[in-house]
């Protein structure tokens, strides 16, 4: 099914520093940081900083709400008016979670890593769509980092990532491997049994 496959991936530490750009083609602003809602899975908006080397922090931010697309290059809005007062992004109650440092344990209480980086898909949604983590022994891969799938809403509680056991197996050692490993995820949860194969 062409469309499962995901859009173009990101982490969300590849985000700081990309242009804030209107659709008429000024660019406003850049991506200070990325404010995650680790409750609805989604990116919640964009603190923001100023053009330019010597531009300091911006008391302007960017809810995910007035974001017309999250580009490979670019953050695109319809316009400046967009931005809004600061607090409306950095001080919201939903975000939160999905942070570096977050222990990944199976619902079968086994931890099998920590968060070193989330990772976004383009396009309108903003869906945080997998981590990025340092694996545990338990995954078989001690120390090395590899991207996990995460499903439609992660389970974050505290400091600590909840994810369905059978989900590591889908782990993968490269950013460009994760966009597979969400399709056969997502065909995996299409049957009845989980199972990535029929006989």
């Amino acid at each position: 099914m062409p469309s499962s496959v995901p859009a173009a991936l990101m982490a969300a530490s590849e985000l700081t520093k990309r242009p804030v750009v209107t659709l008429g083609g000024e660019a406003v602003a850049q991506v200070k940081d990325v404010v995650l809602d680790g409750a609805g899975g989604r990116i919640a908006g964009f603190t923001l900083a100023g053009r330019g080397l010597l531009s300091g922090p911006l008391r302007k931010s960017l809810p995910w709400a007035a974001v017309h697309a999250l580009g490979v290059d670019a953050v695109m809005i319809a316009s400046a008016e967009a931005l809004e007062d600061k607090s409306a992004v950095a001080s919201s109650d939903e975000a939160s979670g999905l942070v570096r440092g977050a222990r990944v344990l199976t619902d079968q209480g086994v931890q099998v890593g920590t968060v070193l980086d989330v990772v976004v898909e383009a396009g309108r949604e903003g869906r945080v769509v997998g981590v990025e983590m340092s694996s545990t022994e338990a995954l078989g891969r001690h120390g090395r980092a590899v991207f996990l799938p995460l499903g439609d809403r992660p389970a974050m509680t505290g400091d600590t990532l909840m994810v369905p056991a059978q989900d590591t197996e889908h782990a993968v050692e490269e950013l460009g491997e994760l966009a597979t490993a969400l399709w056969r995820k997502r065909l995996a949860g299409l049957g009845t049994t989980g199972e990535e194969r029929t006989s």
